[in-house]
């Protein structure tokens, strides 16, 4: 009996446990509406320094303007936002500087080169002198631009303005990091570039929001997940937690059903399988499937059933995200 478990392509070394401690960001209740549109809802999240923190939704779920509220961008409606256990105000200059924001769209000057972008940038956070040229250098390098420093970023790949744009935001040295669909249609060595960077910042201490709808590399990089649709938060835990109770597919392939569907049902269904063999399909928490599957096994050896392969189905962030906001296709 040959037993195989399909898995995620990526690597799943996660960042490390984060230590316990005051909340860098505190959210509390925040909501949003645009005329009779209930855009964010009481969204309440934490930050930890040197956490990543996942934010996943559909489009239209409220992530985008979840984030700008945090950034200081738009002005909620009601709730509060503590920045170091301080109210955060998006006027106040002071903690604004303590915010780093990588946008979905490109927020770069494309008739500038990469070293003049990071130098205004810097100039926009008080950076000077030595200091600022000191810091467009090191982030040069962290991005993996040095050698394409002084052409115009106009020119540039998409992996490399991605980059570009990532560093812009590192320029003066944040502790909180913002981060929106940051690999968004970028090749796959600038993926792996850009994951090592967020790895790094926060091994330094920095939190991060990090927003994708790239599961595999929210489950990669991130401990904790928030889940949000239709402006309100649906789950928020740490990724272990949140598949704990996920619903998996376990899925027996026989060579023939003989009398076994009498004898299945209530445990099992049986389906068509795509290459013309049945297919014994068991569904239910990773906790109780064990039980089911022995007694399984005992009915189809009974009814000298062949067993050709059992396969299952990974719960993932992928499938928790499905069950949660559902199937159907978004406008």
């Amino acid at each position: 009996m040959l037993v195989r478990t399909r898995r995620t392509r990526m690597e799943t070394t996660r960042a490390p446990t984060v230590v316990s401690r005051a909340a860098l960001l505190d959210v509390r209740q925040l909501s949003k509406k645009f005329g009779k549109h209930h855009a964010v809802v009481d969204v309440s999240l934490t930050l930890q320094p040197g956490e990543v923190l996942g934010l996943l939704g559909p489009n239209g779920a409220g992530k985008s303007t979840s984030m700008m509220m945090i950034s200081g961008l738009l002005k909620p409606d009601a709730g509060e936002i503590l920045i170091d256990g301080r109210p955060y105000d998006g006027r106040d200059a002071e903690t604004k500087r303590k915010l780093g924001v990588v946008p979905q769209d490109l927020a770069i000057y494309p008739d500038l080169n990469a070293f003049e972008n990071l130098q205004f940038f810097g100039r926009l956070y008080g950076l000077r002198g030595s200091e600022l040229k000191r810091r467009a250098d090191d982030i040069l390098e962290r991005i993996g631009l040095t050698d394409s420093a002084f052409r115009a970023s106009g020119n540039y790949s998409g992996g490399m303005k991605r980059r570009l744009n990532f560093g812009i935001a590192l320029m003066h040295e944040p502790s909180i990091l913002i981060l929106d669909e940051p690999t968004v249609g970028v090749d796959p060595q600038s993926r792996s570039h850009l994951l090592d960077c967020v790895r790094d910042q926060a091994r330094s201490g920095v939190g991060i929001i990090y927003a994708s709808h790239y599961m595999e590399e929210v489950q990669t990089i991130c401990e904790r997940v928030a889940i949000v649709d239709h402006g309100k938060v649906l789950a928020c835990d740490a990724i272990p937690k949140l598949l704990e109770g996920l619903a998996s597919d376990l899925l027996i392939y026989v060579d023939g059903e003989g009398d076994v569907r009498g004898r299945l049902a209530g445990l099992a269904r049986i389906e068509m399988g795509g290459d013309g063999n049945n297919v014994i399909v068991l569904s239910g928490t990773c906790g109780d499937l064990g039980e089911r599957l022995r007694s399984i096994l005992h009915h189809l050896m009974a009814a000298r059933v062949n067993v050709l392969r059992i396969e299952t189905q990974q719960t993932n962030l992928e499938r928790l995200f499905l069950q949660l906001t559902g199937y159907g296709l978004r406008d």
